[in-house]
């Protein structure tokens, strides 16, 4: 298949479906490697970006996506006659980053970081589709395990969770670092006082 018809068919393909389509799945579709598909993909957003489209690719994960680009949200939504969303509250960004960071995680966790109850909050970015139900932690009661989703990922712009900033360093942290490197100058003036105290044999 020539370049023009692979890249054709992935168009076709990402728009016809409209969600995320896993890399393998168009690999198995045009018959070519994931390796391939990735860089047609690239080459795709390239040429959109050169000609100014309206419409870009955007990579999740293990996928892809079709979608429009984000400085024409304003024009959409008045087509489409869409309500802007509500934002998140602070109490559903700081949740929401626990279990990012630390996913899976139970409610029990979060709510022992936070140091208050958090059923509604994370019912609701359920509901919104940042977080879902991970599977069930091997201890009495089965409490549910609550991982960030494919849309969290949307929603933020990146592709991974690999691409979450740091997290900022701790008082404690810090205060270790300093008396790590204190302790380090403290060792290496030590070492250098024991070699100036060596002195050369006395000649007999």
């Amino acid at each position: 298949m020539a370049v023009e018809n692979i890249r054709g068919a992935i168009e076709a393909i990402l728009f016809a479906n409209g969600a995320s389509v896993e890399f393998s799945r168009i690999a198995q579709a045009l018959e070519i490697s994931e390796k391939k598909v990735k860089e047609h993909i690239s080459a795709l957003i390239d040429d959109y970006e050169a000609a100014g489209r309206g419409i870009t690719i955007i990579l999740l994960d293990n996928s892809c996506q079709m979608v429009s680009k984000k400085e024409f949200a304003p024009q959409i939504r008045t087509v489409m006659d869409l309500r802007r969303n509500t934002p998140l509250s602070q109490a559903a960004l700081e949740v929401l980053a626990v279990v990012a960071y630390n996913q899976p995680v139970t409610k029990a966790f979060v709510e022992q970081v936070r140091g208050v109850d958090c059923s509604g909050v994370i019912g609701s970015l359920t509901t919104k589709g940042l977080v879902e139900e991970k599977g069930r932690l091997e201890l009495p009661g089965r409490p549910l395990l609550y991982g960030t989703t494919e849309n969290f990922l949307r929603c933020f712009n990146i592709s991974s969770l690999d691409e979450l900033p740091p997290l900022p360093e701790s008082e404690e942290d810090k205060e270790s670092e300093e008396n790590g490197e204190e302790q380090e100058k403290a060792e290496n003036g030590n070492e250098q006082m024991d070699l100036f105290s060596i002195q050369p044999d006395d000649k007999q």
